[in-house]
């Protein structure tokens, strides 16, 4: 079985705090098979990651997390910036136009600036063919949520829904990459691609910590890494 992370932060995300070599050498450490780098409405961390992955051993999956106008959405296997601001449903096609595909993170979750998709809003865009066609997951686990009863309504609503379920981490840190993360037969971005589209992935739940350890350990880093992110010398 493969392993995998898809919801993954770094300093080209104005809230990460870890840089993209050093998240491609923790996934690798970790033994994650693929990840996702998906900085919040920026795709250079990804192109990055894709550039040098063959260095680390792991493959990776360039994305991004998109600021729709209802709440935030994982698109995968993309390589070029879709705008934010725009509704759910034209984001999900202008990904489709791309080549990619959809996941819908931390559904109905709250707290730390979370801007979340609610049920009836994915429900509403599910009920157009091509956006189903495209927007094919639901983060079912979310590792880092703050507001951890949102997993749990994530999970159910998940479970009613003919659609792939993931795990993952939504590290904007190096310690909480793969406390969430998604099985799937094989190993490879194209095998992951096809248990998504056949609802064939499995939720695995590596590690939890709780609200206060996860927000403190999320403010030490970041100051740690504020000479980094104000100089942009590790995105070279």
């Amino acid at each position: 079985m493969g392993l995998a992370d898809l919801h993954l932060h770094t300093i080209y995300s104005y809230d990460g705090t870890a840089t993209v070599p050093a998240v491609l050498r923790r996934a690798r450490e970790i033994g994650l098979d693929v990840i996702a780098i998906t900085d919040h409405d920026e795709i250079g961390g990804a192109l990055e990651a894709v550039k040098i992955a063959p260095r680390y051993g792991v493959e990776v999956i360039p994305g991004i997390e998109i600021t729709t106008a209802e709440g935030d959405l994982l698109a995968l296997f993309i390589t070029e910036k879709v705008d934010a601001g725009l509704s759910l449903m034209d984001t999900v096609l202008k990904v489709r136009e791309l080549g990619g595909v959809c996941i819908a993170p931390h559904p109905m979750a709250s707290g730390m600036g979370m801007k979340s998709l609610s049920a009836f809003l994915i429900l509403k865009a599910l009920r157009n063919q091509k956006v189903a066609e495209t927007l094919i997951g639901i983060e079912a686990y979310n590792g880092t949520a703050i507001d951890r009863v949102s997993n749990y309504y994530a999970d159910i609503f998940a479970n009613g829904l003919d659609i792939a379920q993931t795990g993952s981490s939504d590290a904007h840190v190096l310690d909480t990459i793969g406390f969430g993360a998604t099985e799937f037969e094989g190993h490879s971005a194209m095998d992951l691609l096809k248990a998504l589209k056949n609802r064939a992935t499995k939720v695995r739940k590596q590690n939890e910590w709780s609200a206060f350890r996860v927000i403190s350990n999320w403010s030490f880093r970041y100051v740690e890494s504020a000479f980094v992110r104000m100089t942009g010398i590790a995105r070279a």
